[in-house]
């Protein structure tokens, strides 16, 4: 049988799934990271976790995302999350764009895409309930990298991304890590997470939409949000600036983590994707249950690759949406295997201790 997914496990998480396997329950904190149409391959598995996974959900569940995985996370928290799930997917399918789009086009789609995504009522709904509990990272930018001018921005970016390469902690000049979170939600990681310049600002209905919109957008592609009501004046950026895939302290986390992610590498930060020295292992999460395709399920798809915003540049708008279906598609190949190896016990057998 072909194996289409791999599911690692740090040491704690590791030794509880050989010993108890894997409910629901176990589970604390969930992650999701950052990468545009990437996380079109984990479609199934947000529509597995979110619909069957957790629908008897009785305990509160801590949601950590940024960019397109706090967008993900937005069906969470609704009584029809898969279903919310599903028009999320097909309406970031639908994207289309001139030629030789603005910022400020793009934002505008961005905007349009939002508000049929989550209404009020939907906001609502996700702020009066307590057991799904958002976390969305936002970057508050500090100096030319909040300018809208793109040479100036990019310079700005260019200053920060020379520092990031000595040490990420020089993000601080540039940027400053804000988390919006759920209003019953506690600290999420903890007051140790300080690693750079971080501040907490309560989600509530006049500004959900607003940093959810914030953390998707990408510098010179997207416009700045600006001034989001509770949080500090300024304009704020895509989180994956500071937080890619995450670089954070779990370990003292309870429970397990369980993050559903597009490659086998993580990523700290937006500035790390070509340092290889700088990646998050097994090693430094002990507690984290990670899944990602296996290169069976990458060869499977069109392209021999996963979507990404390069697509919009390289493909038709007909080619790319055909290919954009086809692997969200196959990204159920991954949660059929997942679900019948949780289902019968044998995800014992195919968990893989994440030590690298």
């Amino acid at each position: 049988m072909t194996k289409w997914l791999h599911v690692k496990a740090g040491e704690q998480a590791f030794l509880h799934i050989q010993e108890k396997g894997l409910q629901q329950e176990d589970i604390n904190l969930m992650l999701g990271a950052s990468g545009g149409p990437k996380w079109f391959v984990l479609q199934g598995l947000d529509n597995y976790f979110f619909g069957e996974f957790f629908k008897h959900r009785q305990t509160p569940l801590q949601l950590l995302g940024t960019s397109a995985g706090a967008w993900r996370f937005a069906s969470l928290g609704r009584s029809e999350a898969a279903k919310a799930s599903e028009l999320f997917c097909r309406l970031y399918q639908g994207q289309t764009y001139s030629a030789k789009p603005t910022a400020k086009e793009i934002s505008d789609n961005a905007r349009e895409l939002l508000e049929a995504y989550v209404t009020d009522a939907d906001v609502d709904e996700m702020l009066n309930q307590s057991i799904f509990q958002h976390h969305m990272i936002v970057a508050r930018c500090r100096g030319w990298a909040g300018l809208e001018s793109p040479r100036r921005q990019a310079f700005g970016l260019a200053r920060a991304a020379a520092g990031n390469m000595f040490k990420r902690g020089s993000l601080k000049s540039a940027f400053e890590r804000v988390i919006f979170h759920h209003p019953d939600a506690g600290e999420v990681l903890g007051e140790h997470w300080n690693d750079l310049p971080t501040r907490r600002v309560a989600l509530q209905r006049n500004n959900f939409r607003q940093a959810l919109l914030a953390t998707g957008s990408i510098p010179l592609v997207l416009e700045g949000v600006r001034d989001i009501p509770g949080a500090p004046p300024g304009v704020y950026r895509d989180g994956g600036i500071t937080d890619y895939h995450f670089d954070v302290d779990l370990s003292r986390q309870s429970g397990l983590v369980l993050y559903p992610h597009f490659h086998h590498q993580v990523i700290p930060g937006w500035f790390d994707k070509k340092l290889s020295w700088r990646r998050t292992t097994g090693k430094h999460w002990p507690n984290v249950v990670f899944l990602h395709p296996s290169q069976a399920f990458l060869d499977a798809l069109p392209y021999g690759k996963i979507p990404d915003r390069n697509d919009f540049v390289k493909m038709d708008v007909a080619t790319r949406q055909d290919y954009w279906r086809k692997a969200v598609q196959l990204g159920y190949r991954m949660a059929d295997q997942f679900a019948e190896w949780q289902a019968s016990g044998r995800l014992r057998q195919e968990v893989e201790l994440w030590h690298e």
